[in-house]
């Protein structure tokens, strides 16, 4: 499983490094923005609107933090070392990128929703793929693995559309975020070998 994360993850950023170096494919970036904006419905912005309160920093750190006490109290000081870490450095490493690259977001007169920061890669995005590689990767014997993947695809799909949607992202920084999220996660599962850890 890890490393398939790891292939998907390659492989939307690359695309993502695509769309944004190719003046064509450029275009369309910003074309998806732009139809989205013109095609807004009370319902989506509502649920757009939601959708960026659940992705910011407090919201998955406070999540994340739950989880890790659960773990804790279970013994699994391992996992929850794994889990804390993972989104951690997720962040570490959008926030970094965004600094480095400083890729300026749409047009203000697309936004939805407030923003702060660069736009490339998105990071609601990163944390929603941080999420779900790591819900994929320690429920991956669950006996309800194929429910607990499936609510994490779609909530990872779900994050990156609304971003989109909102006017805040080009699609590209999406497909970077998700990429980032699964190859970070992936190589630190690998690294700390957590084994048998999240077995039901």
């Amino acid at each position: 499983m890890p490393y398939r994360l790891i292939c998907t993850g390659f492989g939307l950023l690359i695309l993502s490094e695509l769309i944004r170096h190719s003046s064509t494919f450029y275009h369309w970036d910003f074309v998806v923005v732009k139809w989205m904006s013109h095609y807004r419905i009370p319902l989506l912005n509502a649920l757009a609107t939601l959708f960026s309160q659940l992705g910011v920093m407090f919201f998955i750190f406070f999540m994340s933090l739950l989880w890790c006490l659960q773990q804790a109290r279970q013994k699994k000081y391992a996992l929850a070392l794994f889990i804390s870490l993972g989104v951690i450095g997720s962040s570490v490493i959008g926030w970094l990128l965004k600094w480095w690259i400083a890729r300026p977001r749409p047009q203000e007169m697309y936004h939805l929703v407030n923003s702060y920061g660069d736009s490339f890669p998105s990071i609601h995005s990163i944390y929603a793929a941080t999420l779900a590689s790591l819900a994929i990767l320690v429920f991956r014997q669950h006996r309800y693995r194929t429910y607990i993947i499936g609510l994490a695809i779609f909530w990872l799909v779900l994050m990156g559309i609304s971003r989109v949607y909102a006017g805040v992202h080009y699609p590209s920084d999406v497909l970077a975020g998700w990429s980032i999220g699964f190859i970070w996660i992936s190589l630190l599962w690998l690294w700390l070998r957590p084994g048998s850890l999240g077995k039901k």
